[in-house]
């Protein structure tokens, strides 16, 4: 996304076009001295500086993913920070620079040339190299402030290539730029970017238990903020503004952007110093040095011209991958751990704290469900389903500070536990609470007595919707349709239960080869698209009177069908998917534009569903249903804003803006229910 990518795509020109500059101030300078020879000397600097950049940002990477959860916050933070400071420094640096920074390459290249080549390979990496490692500091640090966004790398990219192109121009002096304008104002953002970054830093530190006052909140906007509008999401991910933060974060804040700011403007004003020009005595002193560096020994042995560059590249990664290896914690799944139906966890020891891979192999004759668990507990930190006799799979688990063993559960018997093993250090690790039919029994108990309840009360809306059309008042039969159809949806939770009667109470005509004129097309939005198509009321009377049979079917058959207790956490999800997918595409529309009358039942058939279950929610998750019940007051307040009484707005009259700002809304809501699933899933325990 673009408010992710902005701060990387300017960093990436900024830098990128810094250092650019720079080496075609090397060249050129090489070219008019008529030393052409000497440019390899600048290319290996440049690939050196670029290799160990690359490497800096692979060790970054690395071992950040390979600490515990809060060593990778304090980690961050302290990156973060050391980001701002290279930031604030370039800025201040290239602002005063600018105006001289040709004629001082200029003699440091005439005192390189004089030299010898190390020295001049030196002077195109030093002058690269700084760039190089700033650039991949601030990306790591905003690629962590994303997440998963792939914004940071696509904008820095963009930013280099853009970076590569003008300095190309400006070479072959086809482009003019203002380089003391440029670097001012791209100044400016930057140091309200760095400003933002240190807040993002800051708060990592605080969540890493490095700084106190993580609960401590100055701004706390998230209940009133549309977190997916347009602006809301720049803000964010160019400023790194978040709806909640704490004093620590806004006084930081405002401090840096006061002081910086500040002492940045005011040397704007200050006329920069001219560059001395150059003396004739230093002119020749230069072409003296040029030539004596030009003049070979005869006798000098020629190298291949590949082994330096080769050198420069493979020494950068040989030492990156040695602090990489050694830095990390030796990975748990260097032992193979064995599982079976009599031996469970064979060959585990004690793992060290961290981000750690097991590889479960089956030598057992049964499928098997695998937990690493915490035995006094039960809680579960890691699980494979359905791990197959023979096969060998890995499982990811986050090891912290406590008490760790394997439960293996095979496809029949009884489940195995192993000898349990005690980590100390390493933080804290966050297992899920196991979840037992029993647990989900009075839940599910109270769902059904609430589905129950309300197909009594549609088999009569669609009995008064028979009699409507049996009457031929078809302007009534409309209203209570949409009654009707509302209360059907507002049971989505329900609908794996229902069996066929969903499909003949609320089948789409798609698949069927007659289309909305197929004989088996009936139900809802049978009667929708002949209400809304102009078709009369004896034709109308016939799936009106089979939709109040099937409903009345319905009722009876509900209570001896089999509602899975697992079912109630897996509809907390996709009720709500699939109205994304339907009913906010406008696919389901037959006619009546009241798609969003449905997604509004579908928002208050989840409602009902997370009430029951947040008892159980509550206990494992005490965040998510807060995260959660904001989420839908959100969308609740996008749906009421589209519709005045009974009338609805069309999904396509919407505007775009309304459009995106519900599809969002109800992502951001998908995102913030996933969790739901996993966390009170039934974990087989024998």
């Amino acid at each position: 996304m673009w408010d992710d990518a902005f701060p990387s795509f300017l960093i990436g020109l900024r830098e990128g076009l810094e250092a650019g500059l720079i080496v075609s101030i090397l060249v050129a300078t090489l070219v008019r001295a008529e030393a052409r020879s000497r440019l390899p000397q600048v290319w290996t600097g440049v690939l050196a500086a670029i290799a160990v950049a690359m490497s800096f940002g692979a060790v970054l990477t690395f071992t950040a993913a390979s600490m515990p959860q809060t060593a990778q916050e304090a980690f961050g933070g302290v990156l973060s920070v050391i980001a701002v400071a290279f930031v604030t420094a370039m800025v201040f640096w290239m602002r005063r620079s600018a105006r001289n920074l040709s004629s001082e390459l200029k003699q440091k290249v005439s005192g390189a040339l004089a030299m010898g080549s190390g020295m001049l390979i030196l002077t195109s990496f030093l002058a690269v190299g700084r760039e190089g490692l700033e650039t991949a500091l601030f990306l790591w640090t905003t690629a962590q402030a994303a997440g998963e966004s792939a914004g940071p790398l696509t904008g820095a990219a963009i930013g280099l290539l853009l970076a590569a192109g003008l300095c190309w121009g400006l070479y072959r002096r086809v482009l003019k730029i203002n380089l003391t304008k440029f670097f001012t104002a791209t100044g400016v953002v930057l140091i309200v970017i760095a400003a933002g970054v240190l807040g993002y830093g800051l708060r990592d530190l605080q969540e890493g238990g490095v700084l106190p006052g993580k609960t401590a909140y100055a701004v706390d906007l998230a209940g009133s903020i549309d977190a997916g509008s347009w602006y809301s999401t720049l803000i964010q991910g160019v400023f790194n503004l978040m709806p909640t933060m704490t004093w620590l974060q806004v006084v930081a804040y405002v401090a840096y952007l006061a002081v910086v700011m500040t002492l940045f403007v005011r040397g704007v004003r200050v006329t920069a110093p001219k560059a001395k020009p150059e003396t004739a005595t230093q002119r020749s002193a230069g072409a003296s040095g040029e030539g004596s560096a030009a003049r070979k020994p005869a006798a000098a042995r020629r190298r291949p011209v590949w082994v330096v560059p080769a050198a420069v590249v493979a020494v950068p990664a040989v030492v990156a991958g040695l602090f990489v290896a050694l830095g990390r914690p030796k990975p748990a799944g260097d032992q193979t751990v064995a599982v079976s139906e009599t031996d469970c966890g064979k060959g585990f020891t004690a793992p060290e704290p961290g981000r750690q891979t097991f590889q479960m192999h089956n030598t057992g004759r049964q499928a098997s469900e695998v937990y690493l668990v915490d035995p006094s507990t039960n809680a579960v930190y890691g699980e494979i389903e359905g791990l197959a006799p023979g096969t060998t799979r890995d499982l990811v688990a986050t090891i912290a500070g406590g008490t760790y063993a394997w439960r293996c559960v095979p496809a029949s018997g009884k489940a195995v536990t192993s000898k349990a093993v005690t980590v100390t250090g390493g933080g804290a690790a966050k297992p899920v609470a196991p979840v037992s039919e029993q647990d989900l029994a009075a839940p599910l108990k109270s769902y059904k007595s609430y589905v129950g309840k309300g197909l009594d009360t549609l088999a009569g809306q669609t009995r008064a919707l028979q009699h409507d059309i049996e009457g031929g008042h078809l302007d009534r039969a409309r209203t209570d349709w949409l009654t009707a159809h509302r209360t059907y949806a507002s049971l989505g939770a329900a609908y794996g239960t229902f069996e066929d009667f969903d499909k003949k109470i609320d089948g789409r005509a798609d698949g069927l080869p007659g289309g909305e004129r197929d004989k088996d097309f009936s139900g809802f939005l049978r009667l929708e698209y002949g209400l809304w198509h102009g078709r009369s009321a004896k034709e109308l009377t016939g799936p009106a009177r089979q939709l109040s049979t099937d409903v009345a079917g319905l009722g009876k058959a509900f209570p001896s069908q089999d509602f899975d207790a697992g079912d109630l956490p897996l509809r907390a999800h996709e009720i709500l998917e699939n109205t994304l997918q339907f009913e906010l595409t406008g696919d389901t529309d037959e006619g009546s534009g009241t798609n969003l009358a449905t997604a509004d039942a579908n928002l208050a058939g989840t409602r009902e569903l997370l009430t029951v279950l947040k008892p159980l929610l509550t206990d494992r998750a005490p965040k998510v249903l807060p995260t959660v019940d904001t989420d839908i007051d959100r969308v609740q307040k996008l749906l009421d804003a589209q519709h005045d009484g009974g009338h609805w707005t069309p999904v396509e009259k919407l505007s775009d803006a309304d459009r995106r700002r519900l599809d969002g809304a109800t992502g951001q809501l998908l995102e913030d229910l996933a969790p739901i699933p996993d966390l009170l899933e039934i974990r087989k325990s024998a």
